[in-house]
């Protein structure tokens, strides 16, 4: 599955930018969140996401690099949001923030950096509906990927088998037909693409030789 960024897209044209990611064939559009504190950009809060709620149908994967995400958690449940990730390292009450979630009937996600283990996210992955390994350091578009979070992603991978859990393994960062193969082999279900995915002229076709690869 594909999750095309908006991030990686032109925000003066952001329902246009959503089109394109319909008509390519994804099912996701991904939303990053910035706040110039967790991460040293600023990018759109809530309201842009409830602006571009009626214009499409995707499901809205919204992405949180904002500190103490659990005071906006319901604004952006309101404004449209499908699935919500927040970070572990964003909140000291992450238990309680999922939770916020969840009881607002969304998919709740947790996102790791590149330099933390996933071990820190052991307590909450029993209640969690997906884990976003960031493979590049949050905050900028364009980074390239770092081959450790392969690692990750299998971790990930066995521990969901070992423990009969069901969340969804995401990746975000530096994603694209070098490193895809490798990614869904080790247990990928999600690929969060922003400057791969909108730096291509056809993006239909992208997505399509992308999904041949894995066949």
């Amino acid at each position: 599955m594909f999750s095309p960024s908006l991030l990686g897209g032109d925000f003066s044209r952001a329902g246009a930018e959503l089109e394109e990611i319909a008509s390519s064939g994804a099912d996701y559009a991904h939303f990053d969140v910035m706040d110039g504190r967790f991460v040293p950009e600023i990018t759109f809060g809530a309201k842009f996401i409830e602006d571009l709620r009626p214009l499409s149908d995707l499901v809205f994967d919204v992405h949180l690099m904002i500190e103490e995400p659990e005071r906006h958690i319901e604004r952006f449940v309101k404004a449209g949001a499908d699935m919500i990730t927040i970070h572990a390292e964003s909140t000291r009450h992450l238990w309680r923030a999922l939770s916020m979630i969840k009881e607002a009937g969304k998919d709740a996600g947790v996102a790791i950096n590149p330099a933390t283990p996933v071990s820190a996210i052991e307590p909450v992955l029993p209640i969690v509906d997906s884990v976003l390994v960031m493979s590049v350091n949050p905050g900028w578009g364009g980074q390239r990927f770092i081959p450790q979070s392969i690692e990750k992603v299998q971790e990930l991978d066995s521990r969901r088998s070992e423990g009969a859990l069901r969340y969804l393994i995401a990746v975000d960062g530096g994603v694209g037909r070098r490193n895809i193969r490798d990614l869904y082999a080790n247990g990928m279900d999600l690929a969060i693409m922003g400057s791969a995915f909108f730096a291509e002229d056809d993006r239909k076709l992208f997505l399509h030789e992308m999904e041949e690869s894995l066949q």
